[in-house]
């Protein structure tokens, strides 16, 4: 049974790619996936797997999700409010990278504490940002003494 997106995926992609300036062989190299099988999404005779669609949109700088309702992996109108979330976040260039990921952690918690569906959170590979955020989460000054005074003299 045919995918009905992959066609429109391999387009999108193709558009994307052009729009970064990038040919097949250097979003291939920059992606970890080889040129052939690139060049087959990109027709619409192959439909990638959701860590190959993250991969290649971390490659041309884009959403994700936005990779993975192209595909037919998420469900666009059930998803559509969070997918347009997590890409304006993404795409915003007044944030550092450290920065997405932490709204982007702090947006999924949000829709898990208010029941939310976690359906592109899943696909989204965003466990490393919510790992160094729970680093930065821990206080410090439970395991070690202040060095500076936490009162100021005046």
């Amino acid at each position: 049974m045919a995918s009905l997106n992959v066609g429109n995926l391999g387009e999108y992609l193709r558009e994307q790619r052009r729009n970064a300036q990038l040919s097949l062989r250097q979003l291939a190299d920059a992606a970890g996936v080889s040129n052939p099988y690139l060049s087959q999404i990109e027709r619409g005779l192959r439909k990638p797997s959701a860590e190959v669609l993250q991969q290649v949109a971390k490659a041309l700088r884009i959403s994700a999700e936005t990779l993975y309702v192209r595909a037919g992996i998420l469900d666009a109108e059930r998803d559509r409010d969070e997918v347009e979330t997590r890409a304006v976040i993404l795409a915003d260039p007044t944030l550092t990278e450290a920065q997405k990921q932490a709204l982007l952690q702090i947006y999924e918690s949000f829709r898990k504490e208010n029941g939310f569906s976690g359906t592109a959170a899943d696909l989204a590979d965003i466990a490393d940002a919510a790992d160094a955020q729970d680093a930065q989460d821990v206080p410090q000054d439970d395991t070690e003494e202040p060095r500076e005074p936490r009162q100021s003299a005046g």
